[in-house]
């Protein structure tokens, strides 16, 4: 086993440091004074006068200049020793305060000197911007890309955020794809401030290119203010992450400012995710149901199932409430499942001819084992695989298409049918149409809904019904609210359709109520042997 090396104790090299030095001076000083007696003994003896110098004094000489060649050595050595312990220690305190993928400063380092930054500008009657800034998408370059190439992003991001920032700007690398900047300005250069976030935004939106790959992320970037000295770096950089988050929120790719009241936004999310995670034990989140039916004869077709929340302190809460929380915690794969199995287990009870659509979340689509765990649900309910509709919207298709692909194919092979949900808000091609094994096309409901006052809206929808009819693919119309807008897709060709004008989504109870009513409901399966309700009391009363 090879020892450690014994750490050098800089005590003991000072205390033969001193030593040397009161040699090399104690050498100094004998050599002035021996050296004038032997030389003149030396000069004597050349002009003839002396018998020439002493032999001990002359040894005493030669012992003086070598003491003092050893002390000019030892002087060099210890220059160079200084000069070497200095770059050390720089080179040290660069890699602790240093990221070192992209030269920017860490989080420990930022925390220190932006604190110090505000107290100084606070002095000089100056206020602290600071901008924190997160790429839009990273996950899924690092994920879809690899590793290398998210590196090139983070080292490119931190080019251009140097390129658009004065060199007097404060960089730091918070970790991940957040990035932080912090510039001191004047009261009234405040439009200054918003003119290089807007630089940023735009700058970090232009694509990035790795080998043969373009990639595009953009950024979500929030803006703080420091204008005193009281206020601590925790303070503003949480502040800035909350703005940065609002962002997101309002759709990505922006800036904003942090305002008061984005803080009680962020204690309202906390609120409904604690309450997502306290209420799917408890059974909090059900299924309701919305109805589709043929355009032209009324008849119905099935549901499209909608979630929803009734919590026992809030009441019946609308999707568009929690589900973006369930997206952004990740529970939304578990909650989802969760409910498609209790729709699934109410359907089972519904006519053949009676379909039930579920909504998939874009991030349920980047779990590889999505179908496994589907195809699970439709074993342990009992519910057939050829009345069930998954949807899929089409801004999921771009993320990871062969993913997707794997999934959907995976799906139709068990015999599920696949509609493309939302169809014209994103940037779905006929390529897609093509490879992936779609059964259906919906329209957007925003173009339904505009389709009577907008010939361009009408255009669009006439466009999607013929391009569905060019795939062999039918087209379900989403909402429909009057009669004058179904009469209109009737007449365009438009074979399905749901909205309010056929029914707003209901109850499991109202639900299985309505097919009751219109003789929908699967007939009850008798065991064999099992008397039937027509005999049940005639054997009674025998």
């Amino acid at each position: 086993m090879t020892a450690m090396p014994r750490p050098r104790d800089r005590s003991e090299g000072a205390k033969r440091d001193i030593v040397a030095g009161g040699i090399v001076v104690a050498a100094i000083l004998l050599f002035v004074g021996t050296g004038s007696n032997v030389m003149q003994s030396v000069i004597r003896s050349l002009i003839g006068i002396g018998g020439g110098p002493d032999n001990v004094l002359t040894s005493m000489l030669i012992l003086n200049i070598a003491l003092i060649l050893f002390g000019w050595r030892r002087y060099e050595d210890l220059n160079r020793e200084i000069v070497e312990r200095t770059e050390a220690e720089q080179r040290a305190r660069y890699l602790a305060d240093t990221d070192p993928l992209t030269g920017f400063l860490n989080r420990r380092a930022l925390m220190a000197n932006g604190q110090q930054l505000i107290v100084d500008a606070a002095l000089e009657k100056r206020q602290v911007a600071l901008f924190l800034l997160d790429l839009d998408h990273f996950k899924t370059v690092n994920d879809i890309h690899g590793h290398a190439a998210g590196d090139r992003v983070l080292q490119v991001a931190a080019e251009r955020i140097t390129a658009v920032l004065p060199p007097s700007a404060t960089k730091a690398r918070l970790g991940g794809d957040e990035f932080v900047a912090m510039l001191p300005f004047e009261p009234a250069a405040r439009d200054h401030i918003e003119a290089l976030a807007a630089q940023l935004v735009a700058a970090l939106e232009e694509p990035i290119f790795h080998g043969a790959q373009q990639i595009r992320t953009g950024a979500s970037l929030g803006v703080a203010l420091a204008s005193e000295a009281g206020i601590t770096m925790e303070t503003i950089v949480r502040q800035a992450d909350i703005a940065m988050y609002h962002c997101k929120d309002e759709g990505r790719n922006r800036f904003c400012w942090f305002e008061p009241g984005m803080e009680m936004a962020v204690q309202v999310r906390n609120q409904i995710e604690t309450g997502i995670r306290s209420g799917m034990p408890r059974g909090e989140f059900v299924p309701h149901f919305e109805p589709q039916v043929d355009i032209a004869s009324g008849r119905l077709l099935g549901f499209e199932m909608l979630m929803r929340w009734e919590s026992p302190e809030y009441g019946m809460i609308p999707p568009e409430r929690f589900i973006p929380v369930a997206e952004e915690s990740g529970l939304i794969g578990e909650l989802s499942l969760q409910v498609i199995g209790r729709a699934m287990e109410i359907a089972k009870g519904w006519d053949p001819s009676i379909m039930l659509a579920v909504n998939i979340s874009p991030q349920q689509l980047k779990d590889p084992w999505f179908s496994q765990k589907l195809t699970k649900l439709l074993v342990e309910t009992g519910f057939p695989a050829s009345q069930l509709e998954v949807e899929i919207t089409e801004s999921s298709l771009f993320e990871n298409l062969p993913l997707v692909r794997s999934i959907v194919t995976s799906l139709k092979n068990q015999g599920v049918s696949l509609s493309l949900d939302d169809f014209g808000t994103g940037y779905s091609s006929l390529s897609h149409l093509r490879a992936l094994p779609f059964d259906r096309i919906k329209i957007d409901r925003s173009f339904v809904a505009a389709m009577r006052g907008s010939p361009d809206a009408q255009a669009i929808v006439v466009a999607i019904v013929r391009l569905g009819e060019s795939l062999s693919m039918p087209i379900t119309a989403e909402g429909v609210e009057d009669e004058a807008t179904a009469i209109e897709l009737t007449r365009l060709g438009c074979a399905k359709g749901q909205g309010w004008y056929y029914g707003r989504a209901a109850s499991a109870t109202d639900t299985t109520a309505l097919l009751a009513e219109r003789g929908l409901m699967r007939a009850p399966v008798v065991p064999e042997g099992a008397p039937t309700p027509d005999e049940a009391p005639l054997r009674k009363s025998a």
